[in-house]
């Protein structure tokens, strides 16, 4: 089905997504963390939740299902359009929340960034696994090859431009679950 490989993002996305809650609750605890758990939770967010996974939607999924006449204006798709831009947005404060803790050890604004970007995609997951994919793999069952054939073309792209792998994602959310719990303790 066309939301597969969607749909294993977002378990992969979730993951982070815990480490995230993790982290919050250490830094609200005042635990240090360290630049080692911070930057590959902002590279993440970055690389593989924007610039890979809402890339397979943006040029793929979406103009798929606009294609089988769903409006792209209005509707879940200008509702997803409009998550994908805020989840943007708040990416870009918590990681310069992140860099000014990091230097001057304030947790304040990096507190709440990760707070507000974790409910923000918790959401935004919860809408497109149980609404947009439904819908989309009810109207996109007769092209769910080209699209799925397009998502993974995509996927190596957007990946490819930056320097890293699936797997490497994949590695980098199992480190973050063990390095947030280590250092909880």
């Amino acid at each position: 089905m066309s939301t597969a490989s969607l749909r294993k993002d977002h378990e992969l996305i979730e993951k982070v997504i815990k480490a995230m809650e993790s982290t919050v609750q250490l830094l609200v605890d005042g635990k240090q963390i360290p630049e080692s758990i911070l930057l590959p939770v902002i590279d993440f967010s970055k690389n593989f939740t924007d610039v890979c996974h809402h890339s397979k939607e943006e040029n793929s999924l979406f103009p798929a299902l606009e294609q089988a006449g769903m409006p792209r204006n209005m509707g879940p798709i200008a509702m997803m359009l409009i998550d994908h831009e805020r989840s943007r947005e708040i990416g870009k404060h918590m990681e310069e929340s992140a860099k000014e803790y990091l230097s001057s050890g304030n947790p304040e604004s990096l507190i709440s960034d990760m707070k507000q970007y974790v409910e923000h995609i918790t959401e935004h997951l919860w809408k497109e696994n149980n609404r947009l994919f439904m819908m989309a793999e009810a109207r996109l069952q007769y092209v769910s090859e080209k699209v799925n054939k397009e998502i993974n073309d995509i996927e190596q792209s957007k990946l490819q431009e930056t320097g890293k792998t699936r797997e490497h994602y994949e590695k980098l959310a199992e480190t973050l679950t063990k390095d947030v719990s280590l250092h909880g303790a």
